[in-house]
């Protein structure tokens, strides 16, 4: 990738577009950088689960947070010339994160018990291993920042990965910390 794309903003402006929650100016600045930029059409693609992900979750799941909301609402209003909106006052917290097993958290973002699904954030604080476990479904993991190893293969941000039904993670560990979207069955077997 170029030395742009490996920049923080570069790569937000990515997932902004792929979520298409860019204004037009915006947008059109990063279609144009995906079209010449082959290493960008590839993070494009490997966004794609990710976002067709979320069509299927609870719209409070994906109801920006207070800070960004404040942030839009300045930003929108400063274009348009008036007073910030408010947000109304949320009816439910926001998940809180929890301490799932020393240096793991997470942050519950949906579930669903008929399909014995859920979809979580999860943080690895550095130099932490995740237990060995067998997955009971499909595996989905988007890694969103630090890096994360899983058996041998090295995950950076941006990364998916798609573990099958059955498969076995034998090794989860991360030497820097990591946060990463995880969608995964509750029947997952720890050993």
């Amino acid at each position: 990738m170029s030395s742009m794309s490996h920049s923080h903003d570069h790569i937000e402006s990515l997932f902004l577009y792929a979520l298409q929650a860019l204004p037009p100016d915006e947008a059109r600045a990063v279609d144009t950088q995906v079209a010449a930029c082959a290493d960008c059409r590839l993070e494009m693609e490997s966004l794609r689960p990710l976002v067709s992900s979320f069509v299927s979750w609870p719209t409070d799941v994906l109801r920006p947070s207070a800070s960004l909301w404040d942030r839009l609402a300045r930003r929108v209003a400063d274009e348009a010339g008036t007073q910030p909106l408010l947000p109304a006052p949320q009816q439910s917290p926001e998940p809180e994160w929890f301490a799932a097993a020393p240096g793991i958290s997470c942050k519950l973002l949906a579930t669903d018990t008929d399909k014995k699904r859920v979809s979580m954030l999860v943080r690895l604080a550095p130099g932490t291993d995740y237990p060995p476990h067998r997955h009971a479904g499909v595996e989905e993991l988007h890694l969103l920042d630090g890096e994360l190893m899983v058996d041998a293969k090295k995950l950076y941000p941006g990364d998916y990965l798609r573990s099958e039904a059955e498969s076995v993670d034998r090794r989860v560990w991360s030497e820097t910390g990591c946060t990463c979207v995880l969608m995964t069955s509750t029947d997952d077997a720890i050993f």
